[in-house]
């Protein structure tokens, strides 16, 4: 077992993420550290000035991403790897729509939700093939998603990329 943690995973994310953007493009508007205006604005009940989001670190959006993301996948129940691939899957496209994802790869109900029966389906399908085929089969099935969104055309290159780069680093992490 991996002796990588959530703030292991959080630092890979952030290097993902990057700083601070405004692309008209993008749905999610002024974005810094991967966090929008809108999130940062639910989760600090401040407003979300692009000053404000200019100003984000890592450690103010920390506690963020752990409760809104790491936590609602169960990464401290998963292998690091996984919950690697997992956690950063969940920051793209919301953590119901990665867990289903992960939900369908393993045989587990697909209710968005991390629970027993969930962990011990995942438990099943990595003895069965293994923690490193299940992450290159997470990593595809998040591509193929991507590619069904309306905004494929514009991101799409850049998504597809970080998902190798993602792939790679959990695939690493396998000890």
């Amino acid at each position: 077992m991996s002796s990588h943690t959530f703030t292991d995973a959080l630092s890979v994310v952030l290097k993902e993420e990057g700083g601070f953007v405004d692309d008209s493009r993008d749905p999610g508007g002024a974005t810094n550290l991967g966090v929008t205006a809108r999130t940062w604005h639910s989760w600090s009940g401040q407003p979300a000035s692009p000053d404000t989001m200019r100003t984000l670190t890592g450690t103010k959006v920390a506690p963020l991403y752990k409760a809104w993301f790491w936590d609602k996948v169960g990464g401290d129940n998963l292998p690091a790897a996984l919950g690697l691939a997992l956690f950063d899957f969940a920051v793209n496209a919301g953590p119901a729509r990665a867990m289903t994802a992960l939900q369908g790869i393993v045989g587990a109900h697909k209710d968005g939700q991390v629970g027993p029966a969930t962990l011990r389906s995942i438990q099943a399908y990595i003895s069965g093939i293994g923690l490193a085929k299940l992450i290159m089969r997470l990593c595809a099935a998040r591509a193929d998603a991507y590619q069904e969104l309306p905004t494929f055309p514009v991101f799409g290159k850049g998504w597809l990329a970080r998902i190798e780069r993602i792939e790679a680093e959990a695939l690493s992490w396998i000890g």
